[in-house]
């Protein structure tokens, strides 16, 4: 499997959205002032003394929410004894940050600021009046995530330097050229900032099951296959996810094909739909299906699987925080940024190629049999 390496299209609306975020810039420069063009602090943050942090990652989508994961387990590591308070507008923020021991508050910002003004000021008051030693801004070109760490009443303000940035930092860092990926950026951030050496590894995604929650969605998966809560099933259990948003949605007959092509490949084994947030199934009902509207329940079911797949969505970094192996199927978007990444997960090249032949070249867990030509019995529960 390769990662794609030749320039991507743009995705339609891109030009609205770089209008926006140019009138954003300019009149966020007029408030806050031009962002640094150089590191802002040539001393490290300091280990010690640090003790309340406030995390700025203001977006609505589950993917960039489920993204910050890294980050946070970084920071346990490195704050353990501190609290952290996270600024969002995820609605299903305490699903996703809740399991983190270290999380004191998640702040929710209503999606739409000017439709709910009482409480965007009551959080803009919290910001000035209580106090914070440290404050990130997690994201090279979030404009909001900058006004968030330039309000907080915080000793120090770190961030990425960006032209496309307003404000002054504490401790301002060059985005780096060899990171690209959405969810290791932050953790690059933070150990430059601390003067950490360079590391290549980084923690995966992670939403904090817990061993009662992973044996819940293994009982309930096997129900859906018919095998009930006591015993195991003979076969291994691929979750096929035939959903995404806009020009990464590769359509019903391409995941029909697909999924076709790869049930005669591996006969002996179990496919799963995981039906969308529509509740309605995307493959004719062909399969078993899972559909819960609860984040967490969701979440419980795909870490029993064996091996997930989809195309780059939220559901597919959902999939990376559970543990279970990802295979990540890229026609649009770029690998390198949002690609699942960590052990046992993949990124599939589809530019250009059927559903019938990403299926039939698709790399799987366990795409060879073991020498007794065997297959292993399903998995009912996955350590961590």
């Amino acid at each position: 499997m390769s990662l794609l390496t030749d320039p991507l299209p743009a995705a339609p609306g891109e030009a609205v959205q770089e209008l926006r975020r140019r009138v954003a810039r300019a009149v966020l420069r007029r408030v806050f002032g031009q962002a640094e063009r150089t590191p802002a602090a040539a001393t490290p943050l300091p280990l010690r003394g640090i003790h309340r942090i406030l995390v700025c990652r203001i977006s609505h989508t589950l993917g960039n929410t489920l993204l910050l994961t890294p980050l946070l387990r970084e920071l346990q590591a490195t704050y353990p004894g501190a609290e952290i308070e996270i600024l969002t507008r995820s609605p299903v923020a305490e699903d996703i940050y809740g399991a983190f021991f270290n999380v004191r508050r998640i702040h929710c910002l209503p999606r739409h600021g000017f439709k709910a003004p009482g409480q965007l000021l009551r959080i803009i008051r919290m910001l000035k009046r209580e106090r914070f030693d440290l404050a990130i801004d997690s994201c090279v070109r979030s404009q909001s995530d900058r006004i968030g760490v330039m309000l907080a009443n915080a000793t120090w303000k770190l961030g990425y330097i960006d032209p496309r940035k307003s404000g002054t930092l504490t401790h301002g860092i060059a985005v780096p050229a060899n990171v690209r990926h959405v969810g290791q950026l932050p953790v690059h951030l933070l150990r430059s900032a601390i003067a950490e050496p360079a590391a290549e590894n980084y923690p995966p995604l992670d939403i904090g099951l817990t061993p009662m929650e992973r044996e819940q969605g293994a009982d309930a998966l096997a129900r859906v296959l018919g095998t009930g809560t006591g015993g195991a099933a003979a076969s291994r259990v691929i979750g096929v996810f035939a959903n995404a948003t806009g020009v990464k949605h590769l359509g019903s007959e391409w995941w029909l094909r697909f999924a076709g092509t790869l049930a005669a490949r591996f006969p002996d084994d179990r496919i799963v739909e995981i039906v969308p947030a529509s509740g309605r199934s995307l493959l004719d009902n062909r399969y078993p299906t899972v559909f819960s509207s609860g984040l967490r329940k969701l979440a419980q079911s795909i870490s029993a699987l064996d091996v997930f797949v989809s195309a780059d969505c939220g559901v597919m970094h959902l999939a990376c925080a559970t543990g279970t192996p990802t295979r990540g199927i890229f026609a649009v978007t770029d690998p390198t940024e949002w690609g699942p990444y960590g052990d046992g997960n993949a990124v599939v090249d589809a530019r250009q190629q059927s559903a019938d032949t990403v299926a039939a070249t698709l790399e799987l867990p366990f795409s060879t049999q073991d020498e007794s030509g065997a297959a292993p019995a399903f998995r009912r529960h996955r350590s961590r």
